[in-house]
């Protein structure tokens, strides 16, 4: 087995070792009762297993400790490369490190009997994947060495390691079934991959370079990307990967294909053939991995035989929200041995550009002889296909970026020629008619199709209405095209969803909750039909039975109320938030109180306005929330809606932001529960960005708290958030959305906080040091909070802790206790 780089490792030992005394000494502890809660367990999460006879109850912890967030990884084409174990550091999403789990049991479903899972000391799993037929499952266990497999029986609850296999988990897909449940395929690093690369002690210049071509670009941290020959080289010696397919029973592991630099991996329905995507150079200094050239082929795990599919070129200069030009998103037709499905763009892969039709869609069935077939056209960009069990009409997805919409149709792929019949289509910001979302399952051969019994499938939905969500399962006539409604959540009490229809479409499993109950999944047996029923209630009476007894963790905190609010700005969009209570309320007693917000864009002002989420769910207190416990007023998820043209709803940014703030202020303040002189605001990333605009262009809140915020949308000149228009097309938004170009008339005192080591586009950790520096040297109120380590969201428990200090502490001494404003703006003509 190789070695990791002994620069890296001397260099990982080193800080380690003088961790504990050196970063543990520098952080703040909120008090108790909110540090206690931040280190309570969590409730435990159930999975079902494809054939829903059995669960696994997964427990995690709430946060890792800073140790774990500091071991020292390499920045390498937007991936987080731990040297010392050849592991992925972040999470899928960039926003985390991979969490450890904590526990498992296995559940039967029947008869409650629980079978705890013994895991090795010391153990940091990953989450398991069931095998389709439910009798195994298969998780990744990172060690300070390497990630291992392991496979577990559900029947016995018995786990082992299966030996002679390294997992490669850098660009995922490193674990998957495949051949149903008699096999897994993995990714391994290579037996004979030897030493890591050498680093020099000094490094050269770091070019980049581009000669002529016009194209947009995502704005990334510079440190993500490759910047050099050797991060190249170290970029592919960690990437480098070798199939093998590890049998289940014997955990006999067989090698297949060449190793090679491994990005999507993906087995096709008959177990036999496997869609590979192998990144090969140039490699781009400008864009991450997944923008990187490659190849596309087909592997035969029976004969070890590859077929080529498809050569794509480096895509570094794809238009902000476009496309790639060329085959992408290669997927498996599910209800097929072996037959690819991509599509291909008519538009450059530019929605700006007009066309009829956006993308085409191509089939190209094993052995991949002669040419693929196109089977159908979009007139927007295509998103997907659901596949039923069998037949030649899959569920087509398509949106329209311009219009924030969404069509699904149903073609036939036999008969190109015929047209394709809508089925749903409806705004993207829908949430009062939303038809759903379908219903899959897992067949045998792994493959996931839509939920199907006779001539229905399922939808299920969150069911927004005027007094918040009511979640709903409904089935479809495939013949007919009508909607029956079996089940509709009666949100007065809790909050339920269904998750499944079991076979024969008689039964179905939910997951209620209530705001002292976690998720619990119930089964239910549908009765008669109600005569009676209501226009958007169940037509069906249904009984239920507990299939879990999930307890809540924290019933200390229950005292918390709770309110959903609806009102309206003064150009009549309808709004709403989440007004919470600390424990032992008084009603009519004025309260300090913290204002959340993220603001979201809207095509439709009708949309805008629709109430989403609901007062029965069961809250977590975190970040800004445990602020009830130290008797605030939390005004959450305040609707902040951008209304209008895509093209163009940000001409409007601040005026829309203040119009907002100022609506949940007064309707607040309204209901006799806040105190308008003691308010704050705060919010993370594009939020962050609200507050810190709010506090420049009102005099509304008395403090902000802004975390991970990107401020100056110069340093993102090719469009940010959903504005679509470059810098150098629109310079006067960029520059009034920029609350760095307006830090002259924020006033107020602002916290900002940043994780150090954020890759997220667009929130790079220069933007909250430069607005600091720009606050401060105009005389402002502020103060800035660097966290070690931290990606966008703050992941150790210990930056928790602080984050959390920090915000209590300011809210405190610039809210709670802040003198009347009339006051202080007499001390402040006094201030020399």
């Amino acid at each position: 087995m190789p070695s990791a780089n002994p620069r890296a490792l001397a260099l990982a030992a080193a800080l380690l070792a003088c961790l504990p005394a050196a970063v543990l000494a520098g952080y703040d502890k909120p008090p108790e009762p909110l540090l206690g809660l931040m280190h309570a367990p969590l409730p435990a999460i159930p999975m079902l297993d494809p054939t829903r006879s059995r669960m696994l109850l997964v427990e995690q912890s709430q946060y890792p400790p800073i140790a774990r967030v500091a071991e020292p990884y390499l920045k390498l084409a937007g991936l987080r490369i731990e040297p010392a174990n050849h592991a992925r550091h972040d999470a899928s999403s960039g926003y985390g490190i991979r969490a450890c789990l904590k526990s498992f049991t296995v559940e039967d479903v029947a008869s409650h009997k629980q079978l705890p899972v013994t895991l090795p000391a010391d153990a940091c799993p990953s989450a398991p994947q069931w095998s389709p037929d439910g009798r195994r499952f298969a998780f990744a266990n990172t060690t300070k060495e390497r990630t291992e497999l392991w496979l577990g029986d559900a029947l016995t609850g018995q786990v082992r390691r299966v030996e002679g296999v390294w997992l490669n988990p850098v660009m995922e897909d490193d674990v998957q079934w495949l051949h149903g449940s008699d096999s897994l395929l993995v990714k391994q690093v290579p037996a004979n991959l030897g030493a890591a690369p050498k680093v020099s002690e000094t490094s050269g210049p770091e070019i980049k370079e581009s000669i002529g071509g016009k194209g947009e670009s995502s704005t990334y941290e510079a440190r993500d990307t490759l910047g050099s020959p050797e991060d190249e080289a170290l970029f592919e010696y960690y990437g480098t990967a070798q199939l093998a397919v590890v049998d289940a029973a014997s955990g006999s592991v067989k090698a297949v294909g060449k190793p090679g630099v491994l990005a999507g991996v993906s087995g096709a329905p008959d177990g036999e053939h496997v869609l590979v995507e192998t990144l090969k150079k140039p490699y781009s200094y400008v864009t991450t991995y997944e923008r990187f050239a490659r190849d596309v082929s087909v592997l035969d795990v029976r004969t070890g035989q590859s077929t080529a599919i498809a050569s794509l070129p480096v895509a570094d200069r794809v238009p902000v929200r476009g496309v790639p030009v060329g085959p992408r998103d290669f997927d498996w037709r599910a209800n097929a041995p072996a037959t690819l499905v991509w599509p291909e763009a008519l538009d450059q892969g530019d929605w700006k550009v007009n066309v009829p039709q956006r993308d085409k869609v191509m089939l190209w069935s094993a052995p991949f002889s002669g040419k693929p077939q196109e089977v159908a056209r979009t007139t927007q960009r295509y998103s997907g296909m659901r596949w039923l069990a069998q037949g030649d009409e899959p569920f087509v997805y398509e949106y329209d970026a311009n219009k924030r919409w969404i069509r699904i149709t149903r073609i036939d792929v036999a008969h190109p020629s015929k047209p394709a019949r809508t089925v749903w289509d409806y705004s993207m910001d829908e949430n009062y008619k939303q038809p759903g979302s379908l219903l899959m399952q897992q067949l045998p051969n792994g493959a996931r199709v839509v939920r199907q019994e006779g001539d229905y499938v399922y939808l299920a939905g969150t069911g927004g209405t005027p007094q918040g969500d009511r979640p709903f399962l409904d089935r479809y006539a495939l013949s007919s095209g009508r909607t029956e409604r079996l089940f509709r959540g009666d949100g007065a009490d809790h909050y339920e969803s269904a998750l499944a229809v079991l076979p024969g479409g008689e039964r179905f499993i939910t997951a209620r909750q209530s705001p002292a109950e976690p998720p619990n999944l119930f089964l239910h047996a549908l009765g008669a039909p109600v005569s009676d029923a209501k226009p958007g209630e169940a037509v069906f009476a249904s009984s239920s039975e507990a299939i879990t007894h999930i307890a809540d963790p924290t019933p200390q905190v229950r005292g918390i109320a709770k309110r959903l609010v609806t009102y309206k700005r003064k150009d009549g969009v309808e709004l709403s938030f989440t007004l919470y209570t600390p424990p032992g309320y008084k009603e009519g007693t004025r309260l300090p109180a913290v204002l959340y917000a993220y603001p979201q864009d809207f095509a439709d002002p009708s949309k805008a306005g629709q109430v989403s989420g609901s007062q029965q769910k069961f809250d977590l207190l975190r970040g800004y929330r445990l602020l009830l416990l130290s008797g605030y007023a939390i005004i959450d998820n305040a609707s902040f809606p951008i209304v209008g043209d895509p093209r163009t709803a940000y001409d409007t940014y601040v005026e829309q932001l203040v119009m907002d703030a100022q609506a949940a202020v007064d309707k607040a303040v309204e209901l006799g529960v806040v105190d308008r002189e003691r308010i704050g605001v705060t919010g993370h990333s594009h939020g962050a960005l609200m507050t810190a605009n709010l506090l420049a262009h009102t005099d509304l809140f008395r403090a902000g708290v802004a975390t991970s915020g990107g401020y100056n949308k110069d340093l993102t000149p090719f469009g940010f958030q959903n504005e679509r228009r470059s810098l150098w097309q629109a310079p006067k938004v960029y520059e009034q959305a920029s609350a760095f170009f307006n830090a002259d008339k924020i006033k107020s005192p602002l916290l900002i906080m940043h994780g150090m080591d954020d890759a997220n586009p667009g929130t790079e950790p220069v933007q909250s040091p430069k607005l600091f520096q720009a606050i401060r040297g105009l005389g402002g109120t502020t103060r800035l909070v660097m966290l070690p380590h931290e990606p966008h969201w703050y992941t150790a428990m210990e930056s928790n802790e602080q984050e959390v200090y920090e915000m209590l502490t300011w809210f405190d001494k610039y809210v709670k206790n802040a003198a009347p404003k009339a006051a202080a703006k007499e001390q402040g003509k006094a201030a020399p």
